[in-house]
């Protein structure tokens, strides 16, 4: 069980600032009143329902991330394993390690599993004013469904 609940829709997005796959910091207050982020916390870097998740983002990308949207996949794996699998997968979107300390921003979204130290299947579409427009999250043997992510996000664009 993760220790804490995520937060609510409608509620404030916990602020994260985490290092991506080249080792720059990324910020998630710093797309405030400028995109929507798609937050997509997954279990383990090359594991197979992380991988056909992530594939399926970055074969319709344009239909996750664009000028008014930013996707942020963030797993507890290191920095260097996340370099190597974007690589090998071509992924052309951040993935964020939230390595250390471990686990720290899977915890403030309620996805952390303190036992394997992993996160859930947590995705939180995040609005341009920083508020958590819609949310699912999923246990990390349960693929998701991004079908409620796209109802959200044009529903967002009105």
């Amino acid at each position: 069980m993760s220790q804490t609940q995520s937060p609510a829709v409608g509620t404030q997005a916990p602020d994260l600032t985490l290092k991506n796959q080249f080792g720059e910091d990324v910020t998630l207050s710093s797309f405030r009143g400028t995109k929507n982020v798609l937050l997509v916390f997954y279990p383990f870097a090359f594991s197979g329902i992380c991988t056909g998740e992530l594939c399926e983002i970055r074969d319709d990308l344009g239909r996750f991330q664009d000028d008014d949207v930013q996707v942020l996949a963030i797993s507890c794996d290191p920095m260097f394993t996340l370099r190597a699998w974007a690589q090998d997968q071509g992924y052309e979107f951040p993935l964020l390690s939230d390595f250390w300390p471990h686990g720290k921003v899977a915890q403030d979204y309620g996805v952390f599993l303190e036992g394997g130290g992993l996160a859930k299947r947590g995705t939180f579409l995040v609005d341009k004013d920083g508020t958590i427009a819609w949310a699912l999250v999923n246990e990390p043997g349960e693929r998701r469904e991004f079908a409620g992510y796209h109802e959200a996000l044009a529903a967002l664009r009105g």
